[in-house]
């Protein structure tokens, strides 16, 4: 038994309000569709923006299909065979590729403080990843470069890297050499020569930068790690007994003067579901068609563990992932601040991104 009074005025469905219990059968009818709206994002707790992303996927998607389906003799409107194009594309990420580390020489200029340093390790470990992947790039577009020459026969992995190159997509064998990426091949590469960059900035220094771009470390589990690590020893913690906390600032990495005393600057990460308000330091709704927001510089520390069920009642804990595929791309969380409750970031999939396709 329900009171008619306690659904007078009550809101069934998103803008939908109870019908007035005078009508009758053919009147409720009527009221439902006139007054009953089409499932929205609004209606299941999302910003309008989440279905731009889902519409924008399934295109990609569609079109990635209709691509699939030419035929391979030639290159739409460019009159150019599959290996035609897979040469040229060749060349030019031969041309764009940087020289790999020495890092033998590496190790030897660094001072005696720095080699023991949790954050030298990360970077050493670092330029040996970027070296396993520009060295397994070199040797397969060489191999593939001379099999479109005819100086030896094309092998399976050479057809596949072709038909990859022609699609301007990342190779499957290099994707299992770097890290987790949507990226399409040219946006991929010109994400590798800016991680390049940040590792040929940390050698000329051989210090930590004051700040760390953290989306352009394929492993920033080991970053963290590192930041626990120093933490601990300086303050004499146990290791297991102490986790990592992010402070969203104020600033841009332009305005930071060196590096942080407490923990570490980081930058890279966009927001996914909602805006930072930089002024109020809150979390609030996105601006329309503004999919990604980037992030101020957040400082990384750590702080003696606690139970996760009190953190602090004004955040919200969000999950930090490495691609938009979010999933096993999983990092760790992040509290950020919120005027409302938190499960209305939760309902509204809320995520800190490190890394996203464009």
């Amino acid at each position: 038994f329900v009171r008619e009074d306690l659904m007078d005025g009550a809101e069934l469905f998103h803008k939908f309000v109870t019908p007035p219990p005078s009508l009758q059968y053919k009147g409720y009818v009527d009221y439902i569709e006139e007054h009953l709206e089409s499932e929205t994002p609004a209606a299941f707790g999302l910003h309008p923006n989440s279905e731009m992303l889902v519409m924008s996927t399934r295109t990609s998607e569609l079109f990635d299909a209709i691509a699939e389906l030419q035929p391979r003799t030639a290159s739409s409107g460019s009159g150019m065979t599959e290996q035609e194009t897979a040469k040229r594309r060749l060349d030019e990420v031969m041309e764009r590729l940087p020289e790999e580390f020495n890092v033998g020489e590496l190790e030897e200029r660094l001072p005696a403080e720095a080699q023991a340093s949790p954050f030298t390790n990360v970077f050493l470990q670092e330029c040996v990843r970027m070296n396993t992947l520009l060295a397994g790039m070199r040797r397969s577009l060489v191999d593939l470069d001379a099999g479109l020459k005819g100086d030896v026969s094309i092998t399976e992995a050479m057809e596949s890297l072709a038909v990859s190159l022609a699609d301007q997509r990342v190779p499957s064998t290099w994707l299992a050499l770097s890290w987790p990426s949507l990226r399409l091949l040219s946006s991929w590469l010109g994400n590798v020569l800016d991680r390049h960059r940040q590792l040929n900035e940390w050698i000329t220094d051989l210090a930590v930068p004051r700040s760390t771009w953290i989306s352009g470390l394929s492993n920033p589990q080991a970053f963290l790690t590192a930041v626990m690590q120093v933490a601990a020893r300086k303050n004499e913690w146990a290791l297991d007994r102490i986790a990592i906390v992010a402070e969203v600032t104020k600033k841009d990495v332009e305005e930071l003067e060196g590096p942080s005393r407490e923990g570490s600057y980081i930058h890279g990460l966009f927001l996914e579901g909602a805006k930072w308000d930089a002024s109020a330091a809150v979390m609030e709704e996105p601006t329309l068609k503004d999919l990604h927001p980037p992030m101020p510089v957040i400082i990384i520390k750590a702080e003696p563990a606690v139970d996760r069920a009190s953190a602090p009642r004004d955040a919200y804990q969000c999950p930090v992932y490495q691609t938009q595929q979010r999933g096993v791309t999983y990092v760790f969380t992040a509290d950020l601040r919120t005027k409302v409750p938190a499960a209305k970031w939760i309902i509204a999939g809320v995520a800190l991104l490190m890394d996203v396709a464009s």
